[in-house]
């Protein structure tokens, strides 16, 4: 599973994207542990998204897709994260739609 098998659009489903604020990351992995497909801890000891072709994506805001299969480990992760830094949000409005500012 790649996160390149990402979450159709359209009445069926919407699509969303994943990212991490590092500046709240405690680094303990417990996203990385839910969903290594989707999450990284790099050198600096912080959590990353990564790219469908396994990229650390380390630029701030960076964003990758959530892949429907494993929507449901970057929500336990979201829910889970000590530093509440996870952040789950629908492509086609922005709107946060799991962690610290879902609605």
């Amino acid at each position: 599973m790649t996160v390149q098998d990402e979450a159709p659009t359209g009445d069926s489903a919407q699509a969303l994207e994943v990212w991490i604020d590092q500046d709240l990351c405690t680094g303990d992995g417990i996203c990385a542990q839910y969903a290594p497909e989707v999450f990284e801890l790099d050198i600096d000891g912080l959590a990353y998204v990564k790219s469908g072709d396994d990229e650390l994506l380390q630029s701030v805001g960076a964003t990758t897709p959530v892949p429907l299969p494993l929507l449901q480990d970057v929500v336990d992760s979201a829910k889970e994260c000590p530093g509440d830094c996870i952040h789950v949000r629908r492509v086609s409005d922005s709107v946060e739609v799991y962690g610290p500012g879902a609605e």
